[in-house]
């Protein structure tokens, strides 16, 4: 028997992928499946593709919800803040794939979110789950990080470390499948209001921005202002960061790679290249790839990083996550490789 495992939130997208990832987990062993609006029903439902489709859907009460090692919460905004809080003092390590904990501080949950956060004491209690850049070693609490802040921390954060990007603000252009908007229904989402065309939305607004933010003052201990547009493109799932900010005088492009692989040398799912990433070569993969150019005629640093959106983007860093608050092999259960065509 291995460490025994709660999916709440099973019925997402996400929520799925941690489904299928756990099951080819061979330390971990998931006896709860929840899901809210769906719960009474089975998990073929929802996800017809996963094995063992009888299993059942139960409620998100936590008087239902057995004890375990491990919780994974793929909720919506605002539905994971309060059972997230039970689970750990229960005594489970929680790894929360949504929002509710991932900022620091009220005022900074506030400028994302427009409201108190409902627990701001417990906000410092959550480690920030991105592994490259973050130590997670003996967290009991992991708030994973959104999709967009992982693509564009991955790429940045290593030159900022190495000196290489001088102050002021930072801008992050960002491209997502339809999936990261989730499973709910949404006309906005709609295939014929999605297909062959692209979409910024969120400009100036997005509450990722304080997140990024957030992320590069905690993991380089300066602070960069963060100009964050995303786009909507037609497809199912892929995300690519396009970062650009100032270099710091006398930096080339050899220099800013070789920040890149020194600070992923040790890094199992994070790839350098020296050509620009392709979404469709990470889909379906734990696997991230970054690079950096420098534009020499304005000085301007341009970082990339392609991800899955739903696996480095959600699910697979989660149980990346968990695999390392479990002191278990950071790979385990995880795809490094993606799929094409």
């Amino acid at each position: 028997m291995g460490h025994t495992v709660a999916v709440l939130g099973a019925s997402g997208y996400a929520g799925g992928e941690v489904v299928r990832f756990v099951d080819e987990h061979d330390a971990l062993d998931l006896v709860y499946l929840g899901a809210h609006s769906n719960a009474g029903g089975v998990l073929g439902d929802v996800h017809p593709h996963l094995s063992d489709r009888d299993r059942p859907l139960g409620p998100h009460d936590l008087e239902v919800i057995p004890d375990v090692d491990l919780a994974f919460l793929a909720l919506p905004h605002g539905a994971s803040w309060q059972l997230g809080d039970a689970l750990a003092n229960r005594g489970s390590k929680v790894v929360d794939l949504g929002s509710d904990y991932r900022l620091d501080s009220n005022e900074r949950y506030a400028s994302a979110y427009g409201a108190d956060h409902p627990l701001p004491a417990e906000l410092p209690r959550w480690r920030y789950g991105l592994p490259e850049l973050f130590d997670l070693t003996g967290a009991d609490r992991v708030a994973s990080p959104g999709c967009y802040p992982t693509a564009v921390l991955l790429a940045l954060v290593p030159l900022v470390r190495a000196g290489m990007i001088a102050a002021g603000t930072v801008v992050a252009d960002c491209l997502s499948g339809v999936s990261g908007a989730g499973r709910s229904m949404k006309e906005d989402l709609l295939f014929g209001n999605v297909a062959e065309g692209v979409r910024a939305y969120g400009v100036t607004s997005h509450r990722h921005r304080p997140e990024i933010e957030m992320a590069i003052e905690h993991g380089t201990g300066t602070a960069h202002p963060v100009v964050f547009t995303p786009h909507l493109i037609p497809m199912q799932r892929g995300e690519l960061a396009t970062v650009t900010a100032t270099a710091v005088p006398g930096i080339t492009r050899e220099m800013l790679l070789a920040a890149l692989r020194d600070a992923y040398a040790a890094a199992p799912f994070v790839d350098v290249v020296e050509i620009p990433p392709q979404t469709r070569w990470v889909v379906g993969s734990n696997r991230a790839l970054v690079t950096a150019f420098l534009d020499e005629p304005t000085g301007m640093v341009i970082a990339q990083g392609a991800i899955d959106n739903l696996v480095k983007g959600a699910a697979g860093q989660a149980v990346q996550a968990a695999n390392v608050m479990l002191g278990l092999a950071e790979t385990a259960g995880l795809p490094t490789s993606g799929w094409m065509p």
